[in-house]
């Protein structure tokens, strides 16, 4: 995680991002109120026995959506990290070498290769990581709708270098404005699936619902109101001593019925949340996009047991 330094609503992010909204807030009151949020969710997650790795934002160059790590890298069992082509130039600072060496060197995480797929900037590509991307990693399928930031060369490009199938799709809000990021209308879990079935073009649907279902995953279907709500921008992760749990907004947990709080629950672990409106009005992200999870292996040959299984 990236604590935030000088959090803003980024305007060149928000003609893609719809969950993107301005508000009339200064940006010394953006900052100090996302840098609070931060530290209540990365509080709630150690609480829940998560071990968290925060690395400190810097103040320059400037990069007001830091806090949204898994937009520019991955992490794999193999020991492969993933760089990602991000549409906003001003997001490209983000990406840090010297977070993929603390990680190596203090904290002990195997690193064997890295794949960049960074030079598509150049041709106008895009493939913004585990937004653009929601992976089944135990299944080897990464789902994808595309949009101005999924582009399906770069998308093809990660699937053969990682040896992944694609399942890929266009997805639309109530207004019919095409979804800028995978990941907030779909969450994978060890035994569930939270999606916003109709949101997906309607040719399209069976197609995505059937590969969920294959994998022998329960579905939980969300509703348009619950994806504006961030309901589907979850992410299920592990705690030191190997328990799962959900991590989601205190708002996308406020929009789930009963019955789908006991569906997520009963298949994978209890939900923990924290309250982060700021980020996801000015950010148009929420939770999940504030977690690049963690599968590197351990140098000692164990794989790290707080990562995320999305």
């Amino acid at each position: 995680m990236i604590r935030p330094v000088r959090f803003v609503g980024n305007p060149q992010t928000s003609a893609s991002n719809k969950f993107q909204r301005r508000v009339a807030i200064s940006d010394e009151d953006a900052q100090r109120l996302a840098q609070a949020e931060f530290d209540g969710l990365v509080e709630a997650l150690m609480d829940a026995g998560v071990r968290v790795h925060v690395f400190e934002d810097t103040v320059e160059p400037h990069t007001p959506d830091s806090l949204f790590p898994n937009n520019w890298v991955s992490f794999h069992a193999d020991g492969t990290v993933v760089l990602y082509p991000m549409l906003a130039p001003n997001r490209r600072a983000e990406r840090r070498m010297d977070v993929l060496e603390t990680l190596s060197a203090r904290h002990g995480f195997r690193i064997t290769r890295v794949v960049d797929l960074t030079p598509y900037e150049r041709s106008g590509k895009y493939l913004e990581g585990t937004g653009s991307m929601v992976l089944d990693r135990s299944g080897r399928i990464a789902y994808a709708c595309l949009s101005p930031r999924t582009d399906l060369d770069v998308l093809r490009d990660f699937a053969q270098q990682l040896d992944y199938e694609i399942v890929a799709f266009e997805a639309f809000d109530a207004g019919g404005f095409p979804i800028y990021h995978t990941n907030v209308l779909m969450c994978i879990g060890t035994r569930f699936a939270a999606v916003c079935s109709s949101a997906i073009r309607p040719d399209q649907r069976d197609g995505v619902l059937e590969s969920l279902l294959a994998s022998g995953r329960t579905i939980v279907d969300l509703t348009f109101d619950q994806l504006d709500g961030f309901a589907g921008n979850m992410l299920e992760l592990h705690t030191a001593q190997g328990q799962p749990i959900i991590a989601m907004s205190s708002r996308a947990r406020d929009s789930l019925s009963l019955t789908q709080v006991a569906a997520l629950e009963q298949g994978q672990g209890r939900i923990v949340t924290s309250p982060v409106p700021t980020i996801e009005t000015l950010g148009g992200g929420s939770v999940r996009c504030m977690l690049a999870e963690i599968h590197l292996p351990s140098k000692g040959g164990n794989e790290d047991t707080a990562r995320g299984a999305g």
